[in-house]
């Protein structure tokens, strides 16, 4: 059997380990003065190695985009093996300690019904930290590892705004948003989500940070559309939502098929619906190719928040459109008019 590496394979692991080297060493110092240590390290940057990089303290988490040409499977997985040399090498971390695996279009996603399923694995996890706060996230078995790492300004954002709030989170995955928001002072939290793994998962997240008074955080598996029409019925109403849900869903737990694109200004809405007067919403979406609209949203100011979140390891690259629609009653109690 022939093993020998081809010679484009070894000069494109040097670029790498090149690459990865200069990165890191940029990285570290930044990242110990904000005291994190999960950050991006290498996303697409040589279009020859389409891979995405990030490091979690000890341990490193990458996906291969697909190639725009066809190789044989064992091509690719020596291929494969190459690249997680040369990231081995560069940041000094033991290959068994840095997971590669495949992100798919998400056409190919959605035709497959499997975009979100659990890729067999050792459930490796580890809890890493961002400023004070600690979130678990599992390196193996998922193609997300449970923390967004370019929404870390976004939760720095929502936890100065959450003080004294009662804030719902829809779509709230492993509820890191909910965190920040508790640990910001926030009156009550309610989490939303469709999935007793991720419910359980956000459990976590709020113990690890010394959050456990179960009246004040409430974790809700439900269907968010089902959520939303409840909490209309009930009159529910909530300081500041955020609303950060999949690109498109087809899971057989839910009522219907989600497609952010269609649904966004009719999902938009009828969250705008559940904000008290001077409420403010957070929407997020990793969605290519189109912009919220506000359409006839009359008494919401709409505000583009994409270059308040980007931070240092993420600058020149694409991040998640996020917005806020605030109740204008919030700027008529700020500046109130003159009376007549």
């Amino acid at each position: 059997m022939n093993t020998e590496i081809p010679d484009k394979t070894v000069a494109q692991a040097e670029l790498l380990f090149n690459r990865l080297s200069k990165r890191f060493r940029h990285l570290k110092k930044w990242a110990r003065r904000i005291g994190t240590n999960a950050f991006r390290l290498y996303d697409r940057d040589i279009p020859e190695i389409p891979l995405v990089l990030d490091l979690y303290g000890d341990a490193v988490s990458g996906a291969l985009y697909k190639r725009p040409f066809e190789k044989d499977e064992a091509e690719e997985e020596a291929w494969l093996l190459a690249m997680k040399a040369a990231a081995s090498r560069a940041l000094d971390i033991p290959e068994s300690r840095i997971f590669l695996k495949e992100r798919r279009r998400m056409r190919d996603r959605q035709e497959s019904g499997n975009q979100y399923d659990k890729i067999p694995g050792k459930s490796f996890y580890r809890d890493v930290k961002e400023g004070d706060l600690v979130f678990r996230v599992n390196l193996s078995d998922y193609l997300d590892t449970g923390l967004f790492l370019d929404a870390r300004k976004k939760r720095a954002l929502i936890r100065a705004e959450a003080a004294e709030k009662r804030v719902l989170n829809l779509f709230a995955y492993t509820s890191t948003l909910s965190v920040a928001a508790a640990k910001g002072g926030a009156l009550k939290v309610d989490s939303v989500d469709l999935s007793n793994t991720y419910l359980e998962w956000s459990r976590i997240n709020f113990a690890l940070n010394g959050l456990e008074e179960q009246d004040a955080f409430g974790f809700i598996r439900s269907d968010v559309m089902q959520f939303i029409s409840q909490a209309a019925k009930k009159r529910l109403r909530w300081d500041l939502i955020i609303l950060d849900p999949p690109s498109f869903s087809n899971s057989k737990k839910m009522s219907g098929v989600l497609d952010i694109k269609r649904d966004h200004r009719e999902l938009i809405r009828s969250c705008l619906s559940l904000l008290i007067p001077g409420g403010t919403l957070w929407f997020s979406s990793n969605a290519k190719g189109f912009n919220p609209e506000s359409g006839n949203l009359t008494g919401y100011i709409m505000k583009d928040m994409g270059k308040a979140i980007i931070d240092e390891d993420f600058r020149g690259k694409r991040i998640p459109l996020c917005f806020t629609f605030t109740d204008t009653q919030v700027m008529q109690d700020i500046c109130p008019r003159d009376p007549l």
